[in-house]
């Protein structure tokens, strides 16, 4: 088939490469903002595993071609929009093009996070003797080309028989091993991906508020996490507590989902309490820090293992170090921060600073004359430290685990002081 997909976003880089990869001839209207040139040396397009290598392969073999304005020759049987919330006047000026008024049988296929309904009105832009079809974006960070290639499933939101038959041919490749699709009508799709997300978020929201609670009352919210969990109605998925979530898609969906109750006249008292709850637990290991040394905090040096919003990605959209560094800063800390792929992402929206100091290789150079260490990132090169050298690094020996990957009865036993979200090694210990 012949795709015309438009948008800069990681759901558009990996739609192009994928469907190039299977034999569709792609080409890539990319968003004006950010051109070719800019997208390939973005950091978290060059550091998504695979993704990059595999946008060069379809380059090569002629399947996918990057182009400024649509060929007006050759009309698309696909039209994929992959764009952000805030570029849909970009969607609107491509759908309202002539060469959709003077042909039919195209299929529009929304892969963006836009208002509920809103593929309905950009359908009607084109005409009607096209096609629509909802596609939410469900790809993961860090692994955005196994969740296209492999995925566990679709929100296919159709609202006729020919917009869903073409959709499922153009993905036929990567629908061999299960049925994937889940049908229903496009608006349901659209909500579905918001409060899917919502659920998550709440999930998290909960656990943290249930953490902080088990810091009260001196228990080991792991107890109380395990026996959660093995209810068979709530499992372990997004039970885990933290300091707090973040990410573009993440975040945004939740502010898009309570933007639907509001414009629908609905106030969801539950979304505020969700999105204000985290941005609270973005500051637990600020308050943890700030207990430990009553407050005297003034020229103290702090380290810091991650910064991404999670492993395996280099962005850090909404992430929690944000406002980590912010309260530290205001306090007269000085930073030192490691981070084996954000560091360009933190740099662009901090820039250059004489109280922070960053680390990419030797994540135990960031340790070396600090008083604490918080680890915000679990990326897998922190799990196993080697505790001793921490203990002989830091001047304070303190560690704030702000992920709950450490077992606190070990850490105290090398002789450092471990204070989580929700678990000491000494409950009693305040």
């Amino acid at each position: 088939m012949r795709v015309l997909l438009h948008g800069s976003e990681l759901s558009a880089a990996t739609a192009a490469a994928a469907l190039a990869w299977v034999g569709h001839h792609v080409d890539w209207l990319l968003h004006e903002s950010v051109p070719w040139p800019t997208l390939a040396s973005a950091d978290w397009l060059r550091r998504e595993p695979s993704l990059m290598a595999q946008i060069e392969q379809a380059k090569a073999a002629g399947n996918l071609t990057i182009v400024a304005t649509p060929d007006v020759s050759e009309t698309p049987d696909i039209v994929w929009l992959a764009l952000s919330p805030s570029q849909r006047q970009s969607a609107n000026s491509l759908l309202q093009h002539p060469m959709f008024q003077e042909y039919s049988g195209a299929v529009l296929v929304n892969n963006s996070t836009f208002p509920v309904g809103e593929t309905e009105r950009l359908h009607s832009l084109m005409g009607h003797q096209h096609s629509r079809v909802a596609l939410p974006d469900t790809l993961e960070e860090g692994r955005a080309w196994l969740s296209f290639t492999r995925p566990v499933r679709w929100l296919l939101g159709c609202d006729d028989a020919m917009g869903e038959q073409v959709t499922r041919e153009l993905l036929r490749a990567f629908n061999r091993r299960s049925e994937v699709f889940q049908c229903m009508p496009c608006r349901a799709a659209e909500l579905t991906k918001l409060a899917i997300n919502g659920m998550l978020a709440t999930r998290i929201s909960y656990m943290n508020e249930i953490a902080g609670l088990a810091d009260t009352l001196g228990v080991d919210v792991e107890h109380v996490r395990q026996g959660m969990g093995a209810d068979t109605r709530i499992g372990f998925e997004y039970l885990y507590p933290g300091c707090g979530f973040g990410g573009p898609n993440f975040s945004r969906d939740l502010m898009r989902l309570a933007d639907v109750q509001s414009s629908s006249g609905r106030y969801s008292a539950l979304l505020e309490q969700v999105m204000d709850i985290n941005e609270q637990k973005k500051e637990t290991l600020f308050r943890k820090l700030w207990g430990f040394f009553e407050g005297d905090l003034a020229g103290k040096t702090v380290a810091i293992w991650g910064a991404a919003f999670k492993p395996g990605t280099a962005r850090i959209d909404h992430a929690p170090v944000l406002t980590l560094l912010e309260a530290l800063w205001a306090q007269g800390v000085t930073v030192k921060l490691h981070d084996p792929a954000a560091i360009p992402a933190l740099y662009s929206a901090v820039g250059q600073r004489n109280d922070l100091m960053t680390f990419e290789d030797d994540p135990y150079l960031a340790c070396q004359g600090a008083d604490a260490l918080m680890l915000v990132t679990e990326w897998k090169a922190y799990w196993n430290p080697d505790w001793h050298r921490l203990a002989s690094l830091l001047r304070e020996k303190l560690i704030l685990d702000g992920r709950n990957i450490y077992d606190p009865a070990f850490v105290a036993s090398c002789g450092l002081h471990y204070r989580g979200i929700g678990r000491r090694a000494d409950p009693t210990t305040p």
